[in-house]
């Protein structure tokens, strides 16, 4: 599928009528979601036929955009019943069958639940910028204990030394795929303007190569 048809299915996703503060719920707009999926697919090759697990789901469109990608099947987990309910209403409308939810808290998961069960995590986790500080790299460390292949994440680009330093620390690799522009639309009615224009990483996430995965 071209991208630019991918982005116009995700157009058509849709988002929360009254999106809640203490969870940081801004939506992933289509075309960084659409980007997004679309990298992690052509370059990687680790959608189609994986298990994929999308924490923080929210509405869906990561997990919608997955399955359209053709995923083995795709979990979306989120704490919020309610968001978990219009993501169904989503794969409900796009007719999709490859896709299943949890509703849990992340942050109080025992990883050894689903330890290495995931091939791909993919997420937009909450910044925790405002009530949640360190909860997006609480969601990563989660996701690397449960993935096998990669994890895949967005960030403020302006965390990104920190988040390095988390990686090293944790042994794992880190790349920057990309720098997007997060244009957050005025959600809430504290926000002064329309919408502010937020720089954030696209990271990928994965585990160094053993030596025994190499022929001797």
């Amino acid at each position: 599928m071209k991208l630019k048809e991918f982005e116009g299915y995700l157009q058509q996703v849709d988002v929360f009528d009254e999106p809640k503060i203490l969870l940081e719920q801004y939506p992933t707009r289509p075309h960084i979601a659409a980007r997004m999926l679309h990298t992690i697919e052509s370059s990687y090759g680790e959608i189609s036929g994986c298990l994929i697990g999308d924490f923080g789901c929210g509405c869906g469109i990561l997990s919608v955009g997955a399955a359209m990608l053709e995923a083995g099947l795709c979990i979306g987990f989120d704490i919020d019943a309610d968001a978990l309910e219009i993501c169904r209403q989503n794969c409900d409308e796009f007719e999709l069958t490859n896709v299943d939810t949890v509703q849990c808290d992340l942050t109080t998961v025992p990883p050894s639940m689903w330890q290495k069960k995931l091939d791909t995590v993919i997420m937009n986790p909450p910044f925790g910028t405002k009530h949640n500080k360190g909860i997006d790299m609480q969601f990563v460390k989660l996701g690397l204990e449960m993935a096998k292949k990669s994890v895949y994440s967005l960030h403020k680009t302006s965390t990104r030394e920190h988040i390095k330093k988390k990686a090293a620390q944790w042994g794992v690799n880190i790349e920057v795929l990309a720098e997007l522009r997060f244009d957050l639309p005025s959600s809430y009615k504290f926000h002064k303007h329309s919408s502010v224009d937020i720089e954030v990483d696209f990271i990928r996430f994965s585990f160094p190569e053993s030596p025994s995965s190499h022929p001797p």
